[in-house]
């Protein structure tokens, strides 16, 4: 199975900007959106306390799935996007868009909606 590093993309041409990997060369976000999978919440506290699902919150921590080249600007000059595959980032409570892959439940997010990115 061939997986997407950074920049690279898979399996398309390069002209395409397009870059994901295998699970998701099925659906691929347009202009300046982008796909990601939020982490999973906390269910135990670090003293082994049991939190129920009402107060265990909304994830706002995600790792960059897919992504495109970017929206077009004035003079019709791609705008590249801010984050790549498998960056880490901070979103923004509001604004998805849920889409259901493989079972597993996925977001879309706008490029302007991602507040932050964790930087190692």
């Amino acid at each position: 199975m061939e997986v997407a590093q950074r920049g690279q993309t898979v399996g398309l041409p390069s002209r395409a900007g397009v870059v994901a990997g295998q699970p998701f060369r099925k659906f691929l976000p347009v202009f300046d959106q982008v796909l990601v999978g939020r982490r999973a919440a906390k269910t135990v506290t670090r003293g082994d306390i049991m939190l129920l699902e009402k107060s265990q919150g909304i994830v706002l921590q995600a790792t960059i799935v897919a992504v495109r080249l970017g929206s077009k600007g004035r003079g019709r000059v791609v705008q590249p996007l801010s984050v790549k595959v498998q960056d880490q980032v901070l979103l923004s409570e509001y604004g998805s868009i849920k889409v259901v892959l493989d079972d597993k439940d996925y977001f879309l997010f706008r490029d302007g909606d991602i507040l932050g990115k964790y930087v190692d």
